[in-house]
């Protein structure tokens, strides 16, 4: 048996099409699905059972799963504007030290998704050594949360046996229910079927050009993909950068999208809110020394082919969840 916590989510439901694509079925899916459409994700999906989050910590401590094989623990409350910070501390990173102490007990796989919100604005890098943890100083509470969590691990000396996936800029199909926290490939193709046109944030630094800002993007199969591995090896443990490798603008991002839709450029630049300008990461690219000397073949989608397999076999076709 497999447990995908927030398996009705983003990058969750994209691990559970991947898993039923190689031939896995015995899956229970723990989340919770409010009244937005998050439900939505699971259709056409094969799984065994599906849990309210609330009700599975209780339920596997108790040994209610005695065939666990492994836990994929993806839930946790992602928004970056969360100001609860005791909410944060008991969803994310309590709820997932009790997860991992379980699996460490019974020598179930666990794999967890940390974040690249970690990171801070970037200033102190992008290592995802052990060593390195102390330092980072991330800019909301959420990335507190998930840093918290990698600072136990190492702290406890159990990220030989563990492991987890800082993702960086995620896009793909799933995501429709996140709101705001949907990706800007997202947000973009919306816009450009209203207006024909893409704005982006003005820059408010000398050394970098409106729209020159730059992010490492990852198409959510390749996220997928990369856990598929980790659960063929079962030997490859730590923290881990998950992205592409890259450092790509907002501009050219953009250009995809136009390109994806066979239409020509046409970008506006919009002053960005003030409450973000001091929170806003001009630079993002995972260094994936770490988890491709571990053996992982990297991403397979470059940004201008995610963006393309995203709107020509998803939003602008009639099927829109992978």
């Amino acid at each position: 048996m497999i447990v995908v916590t927030g398996g009705a989510g983003f990058i969750g439901s994209a691990l559970v099409a991947a898993l039923n694509q190689h031939g896995e079925s015995d899956i229970v899916i723990v989340d919770e699905l409010g009244s937005d459409s998050k439900w939505k994700n699971l259709l056409g999906k094969s799984f065994k059972d599906f849990i309210h989050k609330d009700n599975f910590l209780s339920r596997l401590e108790s040994g209610a799963f005695s065939d666990l094989k492994a836990v994929f623990h993806l839930g946790a409350c992602s928004s970056t504007t969360e100001r609860n910070l005791d909410f944060l501390l008991e969803n994310n990173t309590e709820y997932s030290k009790r997860i991992i102490s379980y699996c460490l007990k019974t020598d179930a796989r666990i794999v967890y998704a940390s974040s690249a919100a970690t990171y801070g604005d970037g200033a102190l890098g992008y290592s995802d050594d052990d060593g390195e943890q102390t330092k980072y100083r991330p800019l909301n509470g959420y990335g507190f949360s998930k840093l918290l969590v990698d600072q136990w691990a190492v702290k406890e000396s159990i990220t030989d046996k563990i492991t987890g996936l800082r993702f960086f800029n995620v896009f793909g199909p799933n995501e429709y229910h996140k709101e705001q926290m949907r990706s800007v490939v997202l947000k973009a193709y919306e816009q450009v079927k209203r207006e024909a046109k893409i704005s982006l944030f003005k820059s408010y630094r000398p050394d970098y050009a409106d729209g020159e800002q730059m992010r490492d993007f990852i198409y959510v199969k390749d996220c997928a993909q990369c856990m598929i591995w980790l659960l063929e090896n079962p030997d490859k443990n730590g923290i881990f950068n998950v992205g592409a490798g890259q450092a790509r603008s907002w501009n050219e991002l953009a250009k995809a999208v136009f390109s994806a839709l066979e239409m020509e450029v046409n970008i506006e630049y919009i002053e960005m809110p003030e409450q973000l300008r001091d929170q806003y990461q001009y630079y993002t690219k995972a260094d994936l020394s770490r988890i491709t000397t571990a053996g992982w073949s990297g991403p397979r989608y470059q940004l201008e082919q995610g963006v393309r397999d995203y709107i020509q076999g998803y939003l602008s076709s009639e099927k829109l969840y992978w």
